[in-house]
C-alpha cells in the first residue's frame, strides 16, 4: 500500500512538472477512486489592447485541456476557492467567439473531445490564487455533494431532456415568426421609402419591386422573352426591299389568284349540277 501511494505521488508530481512554457498544471481528478490525475493548463488571459472582449485581462484565467465531462458548473466550483468567479465560457477552440444562445431547440451544437475554457473572476486576484492551487492536491470535479452523472443516470437524463415540449416549442416558433415578419416588414417600408431617392452620390438604387420588377429565372420565362423578340425582330424586318422579294411577292399572290378562280370554277359548276325546276 505504502509502495502504491508512493507510485500515485511520483506520477502526480511528474503531470504537475509536466506544463508547458508560460502555464500553470493543475493536477485534477474526476473523483475519489481515480488513481491518475488529470492535467489542466492555466494561464493568465492576454489580449491586445484596445481589443474589444467579452473576457477582460488581468481578470480571466485561460484554461486548456478541458475534459468533455467538466461543464462550466464544474470549473465555476473548481475555482470558487479562489474568489468570486462571474462567468465561465467553454469553447472549441481557443479564440472563438462564442455565440449568445437564443434558441432551447435550435441550433444546438454538442461539442465532443477536450476543449478550452475562460475563467472570468471578479477581482485580479482570483487569477493568481487559481495559479497557485497547483502547490495543493488534485481537485476533484466530482464530489458527493455536487455529483456528476454517469453511466445510465447520464443516459436518463439526456433522454429526459431531448423530450421536446410541444407547447413551449410552439410558443418559441411563434415568437421567431412575429419577429420576423415585423424584420421583413420594416425593409419592405424601408425599400419604398428610398425608392428612387437618389444618395449622395446621385446613384439610384434599382431593385426587383417596381413599375417592372425583375422576371424570375426560370426556363418557361426565357422560353417566353425569346418567343417575344422572335416575334420582335419578325414584325421590324423590311419586306419588299429587294428585286427578288417583289418577284417572290407577285408570283405568290398570282398563285393564289390561279388557285381561288379554280375554286371558284369548281363551285359554279356543282351549283349548275344541282340546279332543278320547282313550280311548287
Amino acid at each position: 500500500a505504502a509502495s502504491r501511494r508512493a507510485k500515485m505521488a511520483a506520477a502526480e508530481e511528474r503531470v504537475v512538472g509536466a506544463a508547458p512554457a508560460g502555464y500553470t498544471a493543475l493536477a485534477v481528478k474526476f473523483g475519489e477512486r481515480q488513481r491518475s490525475p488529470h492535467c489542466l493548463l492555466v494561464k493568465e488571459h492576454q489580449v491586445r489592447e484596445g481589443a474589444g472582449t467579452t473576457h477582460p485581462p488581468r481578470r480571466t484565467l485561460f484554461v486548456l485541456n478541458v475534459p468533455p465531462y467538466c461543464s462550466p458548473d464544474s470549473l465555476s466550483r473548481l475555482f470558487a476557492r479562489c474568489g468570486c468567479v462571474r462567468s465561465v465560457d467553454i469553447c472549441e477552440k481557443p479564440g472563438e467567439k462564442k455565440e449568445k444562445l437564443t434558441s432551447k431547440f435550435f441550433n444546438c451544437k454538442t461539442v465532443t473531445g477536450f476543449q478550452v475554457a475562460y475563467v472570468v473572476f471578479r477581482k485580479p486576484a482570483g487569477v493568481q490564487a487559481a495559479k497557485a492551487l497547483s502547490q495543493e492536491g488534485p481537485l476533484l470535479i466530482s464530489t458527493e455533494s455536487h455529483p456528476v452523472k454517469t453511466g445510465i443516470s447520464k443516459w436518463i437524463a439526456s433522454y429526459a431532456a431531448s423530450v421536446v415540449d410541444q407547447e413551449e416549442l410552439k410558443a418559441e416558433v411563434d415568437a421567431y415568426m412575429q419577429d420576423y415578419d415585423k424584420k421583413i416588414a420594416e425593409e419592405e417600408a424601408k425599400a419604398a421609402k428610398e425608392e428612387g431617392v437618389p444618395d449622395e452620390e446621385g446613384w439610384v438604387k434599382v431593385t426587383r419591386k417596381g413599375r417592372k420588377p425583375g422576371l424570375p429565372r426560370t426556363e418557361a420565362a426565357n422560353l417566353r422573352v425569346l418567343e417575344r423578340e422572335k416575334r420582335k425582330r419578325a414584325r421590324k424586318e423590311l419586306l419588299n426591299f429587294y428585286a427578288w422579294q417583289h418577284r417572290e411577292t407577285k408570283r405568290e399572290h398570282i398563285a393564289q389568284l390561279r388557285k381561288k378562280f379554280e375554286e371558284d370554277k369548281q363551285r359554279i359548276a356543282l351549283m349548275r349540277a344541282q340546279r332543278k325546276f320547282r313550280p311548287y
